[in-house]
């Protein structure tokens, strides 16, 4: 099945002669999904920076690049920020919701949206560079490796397209919707789907090496650190498996179903659950490090900086945990619930609540 690529014409000489320069930004931090912000983060709290106000609710996680701040809105626009005042630079329209958080490489931006379109946009002259269809909303986040970006759809399928160009290298039947974002480790590609499954494909060749199955759905879009895939479910467990054999090392049980996505550092991974509890387990036993209960639910992810957790949860506080023992360094009080993921750029937390306002602290 051959997917529709939309290119103006007129952007196709210089799409196709650019090249991709600079560095790469993208949700969870990069490729593996480690979680690991490159900025230093706040261990104690000063202020509020700036907030900004979009016109609808916000699910979108932030993601910095550049020096700007972009994050999507369910009103089907991308809003791109100024790092340092929280300042509307430019904005881009699609055509849906926009619940996955972008990947910039160079001077593009790579958003999804609820249209079923992946869109390339050129991030000098907020212009689109090309489209991409799917058959299906996207909420997967793109990631980018090597000039391909990588992401799901809720069509079932996982799609591999040329950075510069948007034509699809191949694309693989997942059997169920794709609502995570993809994981790379090495020339291995890694996914959840909602129909229970978590799938390891070569990214080269798209083809299926093995796969686990939970038979529970999976939102929580998985982390891999070159030995072990970690990833939460609606089972209520989260677990470590084997990268090369897909055999399960160890799992635990938590009293809510897991839509967080875990990040790992030093010896620990760490997630939310919806029994509204953060966590911090051992990478290599299982064995439970620490834990602290929120007065809500918790969907967001958690960013490391600085050896401190950053987490949103829906009582509607940002929490920064010491990392080696759970105790709170601060908390941040917004007005509503926080469901997405927490960046860190510039010494600031970039994070955003549910009814679409976006702030920075430090």
């Amino acid at each position: 099945m051959i997917r529709a690529l939309v290119l103006p014409s007129v952007l196709l000489i210089s799409s196709l002669l650019s090249a991709c320069g600079g560095g790469t930004a993208m949700f969870r931090e990069d490729p593996s999904h480690s979680g690991n912000a490159s900025s230093s983060g706040p261990t104690e709290l000063d202020k509020l920076v700036w907030k900004f106000s979009a016109p609808d609710k916000v699910y979108s996680s932030p993601v910095v690049a550049g020096g700007k701040v972009y994050v999507g809105c369910k009103d089907g626009y991308l809003y791109v920020l100024d790092l340092n005042n929280g300042e509307l630079k430019w904005k881009f329209k699609t055509e849906g919701n926009i619940e996955a958080s972008v990947a910039v490489q160079g001077n593009i931006v790579y958003v999804g949206s609820w249209d079923g379109f992946l869109y390339a946009i050129d991030t000098d002259t907020h212009q689109m560079k090309w489209k991409f269809r799917t058959d299906g909303k996207v909420y997967s986040s793109p990631v980018i490796k090597d000039g391909v970006v990588y992401f799901g759809s809720e069509d079932k399928h996982l799609y591999a397209v040329d950075a510069q160009t948007g034509f699809e290298k191949w694309h693989f039947d997942a059997k169920s919707a794709v609502y995570s974002s993809p994981a790379i480790y090495d020339d291995m590609i890694y996914i959840g789907t909602l129909d229970g499954y978590l799938r390891a494909i070569n990214r080269k060749s798209g083809q299926e090496q093995w796969k686990f199955a939970t038979r529970h759905r999976i939102y929580s879009s998985p982390s891999a650190d070159g030995k072990k895939i970690y990833f939460g479910s609606d089972d209520k467990y989260i677990r470590a498996i084997n990268v090369k054999t897909g055999q399960k090392i160890w799992k635990k049980k938590t009293a809510g179903k897991i839509f967080s996505s875990p990040a790992y550092y030093e010896d620990a991974v760490y997630f939310g659950s919806i029994d509204s509890y953060i966590y911090a387990y051992d990478r290599k036993s299982g064995g439970r490090h620490w834990e602290y209960k929120t007065d809500g639910s918790i969907f967001s992810s958690p960013v490391i900086a600085s050896n401190t957790v950053y987490i949103g949860s829906t009582d509607g506080n940002l929490y920064a945990m010491n990392a080696e023992n759970g105790s709170l360094r601060w908390k941040y009080k917004v007005d509503e619930k926080i469901y997405s993921s927490p960046t860190i750029a510039g010494g600031k937390v970039i994070f955003n609540s549910v009814n679409g306002e976006v702030f920075a602290i430090r």
